[in-house]
């Protein structure tokens, strides 16, 4: 009793001086001062309250709240002050390469709280794939997306004869003409994605798709032999050393394989040649905005702007990240 009447008026004498914060932080410093043994049962009470919970809003948006003890709480901040720091008043940089990332964040057009999100499932990615077997059992995760093709129109990745222009071809036979990509379904869900988020997905691992005739029979199954394997991930990583998209610092490992001949329209092929690295949001950014990349006979790649950003299209020589491998050495 002597201790708490002590400690008790000396904080009575503290608040004259401090805030109610700066007195809540001396009281709980001196409550663990007297009871030192109970730190180590506080912080176990704190460490169960642990969660993390998702749910699927009507939209089919996912949400997510967690609640994580001060240990593994202070790593998860310390992570996001160090990809948002920029934007939020951090340290100035004096390094050039560190002064040159953190303009690239400034400038970057995603709101901070989609850099968070974006950061965020690049790094649940990045840990899946570096160890599946411990993190997620060696199940690797996957999203399925269902696709519904008109009875009778011929599969898109059949090999064609020859190599006609697609306008020209659909102008001479608009009743033979291939019909455009038809919106999927994610799987499970009432979710509909465009054509470009489904011909995105095909590009890289980590999707599966089922395509399905209007009669409910299944036409083509199984996206998984048309993706990159890992020696080939590996031998991309070396030849591009990142994203190739110009101005894009992102290493190998926060990539997807880009397949520049779409497997659905252009019958690709899952090979080196016909595979590039981009970063997630490079890759929405050629879909969505829909940029085109082609490799030329010497080997390069070019991207080719769309012509309501860039009426000429004049193509931009993608050079490779690889400073042993760099195509402008």
């Amino acid at each position: 009793p002597e201790k708490l009447a002590t400690a008790l008026a000396r904080l009575l004498a503290e608040a004259r001086t401090v805030n109610a914060d700066q007195l809540f932080k001396r009281a709980r410093r001196v409550r663990d001062v007297l009871d030192e043994a109970g730190i180590a049962a506080r912080e176990k009470a704190v460490y169960d309250d642990r969660s993390l919970r998702f749910w699927r809003l009507h939209t089919g948006q996912v949400r997510m709240v967690g609640l994580f003890a001060p240990e593994d709480g202070e790593y998860l901040m310390n992570t996001y002050d160090a990809i948002t720091s920029p934007r939020r008043g951090g340290v100035r940089f004096v390094d050039k390469e560190q002064a040159a990332w953190a303009k690239r964040v400034q400038d970057d057009p995603r709101s901070t709280e989609q850099l968070t999100a974006d950061a965020f499932l690049a790094l649940m990615k990045l840990g899946v794939k570096a160890d599946p077997k411990r993190i997620a059992g060696g199940r690797s995760p996957a999203v399925r997306m269902v696709t519904i093709r008109p009875t009778g129109t011929a599969p898109t990745d059949a090999a064609p004869t020859e190599a006609p222009s697609p306008t020209a071809d659909a102008a001479a036979n608009p009743e033979t003409a291939a019909p455009a990509l038809q919106p999927g379904v994610i799987e499970g869900t009432a979710v509909t994605v465009s054509a470009e988020t489904l011909e995105r997905n095909r590009c890289d691992t980590g999707i599966l798709d089922v395509t399905f005739d209007d009669h409910g029979h299944g036409v083509d199954l199984g996206r998984e032999q048309r993706t990159f394997s890992p020696s080939q991930r590996v031998a991309l990583s070396l030849r591009d050393g990142g994203c190739r998209w110009p101005g894009c610092d992102r290493p190998p490992s926060w990539t997807e394989t880009h397949h520049i001949h779409h497997w659905k329209d252009d019958t690709g092929q899952t090979n080196l040649d016909h595979g590039i690295l981009l970063c997630r949001a490079d890759h929405l950014r050629l879909h969505n905005e829909h940029w085109r990349i082609t490799r030329d006979d010497t080997g390069q790649y070019w991207l080719t702007p769309p012509p309501g950003l860039d009426p000429d299209q004049k193509p931009v020589l993608l050079t490779s990240k690889n400073a042993i491998l760099r195509d402008d050495d």
